[in-house]
């Protein structure tokens, strides 16, 4: 089971904890309707037994506080309400935590403004994120060493989701749940909750580059291996042996500090470079295909669906300026 952990933050929009909350939920409903486990387990942390968020006339009473917080597989971040300089300020002693438990391999979501609170505990620097599009410029300001990104409704890198504005974050809240448990159930939610599917799946928009943002350098010189080498054939046993590290040892060193297995990495790299050869070139399916180094039509149309929610046909007329002028 999958422990998400919601920040019942003060200063915050509560309308956003109860959402994500709801999201979650949902899917352990849904799951339970069908005779299946639930697939998370999710609960509300706290600073103190009774928060009072943004919006008056709320009280929330989490059930986890900082005294004994517990571990987290997903921390969500909520967005800030009113003065974020005070929100940031009162919601500070979440940040030793929040680190803590992102070094030992937890993701992070932060849903629009939000986004201030986690770039103020400086584990956004050199990193992309999205917010909300009226606060672009001053998070620009406030924090020079971000990228934050015109326009994007999700961004992913390292292990840490950021979502546009206003009700955007559900589509960062449908993205995880494809991601956690799968697409059909991403599609099952955004029809009960009236989402578009083909935003909220947001494979189409998020970037990838890759989770480094950690200590193991035998598992980073891999990572740099598969991006540096995308167009071969590279095997797990070959990576191990070229990093000098056992292979059951590596696999699992991998997937614990990038949170994908050896295959989805390398298969998320191919995707990206085929992404931007659609986006950028006349190039047709066949000759990107080949260039990202698959052989097999089929398995390459279908690992691209996955990973981006669309056919590269789909993806190409979509986002590919010169082929929709021809």
């Amino acid at each position: 089971m999958k422990k998400i952990r919601i920040l019942a933050m003060e200063g915050s929009v509560v309308q956003a904890i109860a959402g994500a909350q709801y999201c979650f939920n949902t899917v352990n409903h849904f799951l339970g309707l069908n005779g299946q486990e639930p697939f998370f387990d999710v609960k509300l942390l706290g600073l103190h037994s009774e928060v009072r968020p943004g919006f008056p006339g709320f009280v929330l009473n989490p059930e986890y506080t900082l005294e004994n917080p517990g571990d987290a597989d997903l921390i969500v971040i909520p967005p800030l309400f009113g003065d974020f300089d005070m929100a940031i300020e009162a919601n500070m002693p979440f940040a030793p935590w929040i680190k803590q438990q992102y070094d030992a391999g937890s993701e992070i979501a932060s849903l629009c403004v939000g986004a201030f609170f986690l770039a103020s505990t400086g584990m956004l620097d050199g990193k992309r994120c999205s917010t909300h599009w009226g606060f672009i410029d001053r998070f620009r300001n406030q924090f020079p060493l971000v990228e934050v990104l015109d326009g994007s409704i999700v961004t992913e890198e390292a292990g840490i989701y950021s979502s546009g504005g206003a009700n955007s974050y559900w589509n960062l809240l449908l993205h995880l749940v494809e991601k956690y448990v799968d697409r059909e159930m991403a599609i099952l939610l955004s029809k009960y909750f009236a989402i578009d599917i083909d935003r909220s799946t947001q494979a189409t928009f998020a970037i990838f580059r890759g989770q480094k943002e950690h200590p193991d350098l035998e598992i980073r010189k891999a990572q740099e291996i598969i991006e540096d080498r995308f167009a071969e054939r590279i095997s797990v046993d070959d990576l191990a042996d070229e990093v000098a590290v056992g292979r059951r040892s590596f696999e699992r060193r991998f997937k614990r500090v990038t949170n994908n297995s050896v295959l989805e990495y390398v298969q998320r790299v191919k995707i990206e470079v085929a992404k931007r050869s659609f986006e950028s070139s006349l190039k047709n399916i066949n000759e990107v295909m080949w260039d990202v180094g698959y052989t097999d039509s089929k398995a390459f149309r279908t690992v691209f669906k996955k990973i981006t929610g669309l056919t590269p046909n789909e993806y190409r007329n979509k986002y590919n300026k010169l082929v929709r002028l021809n």
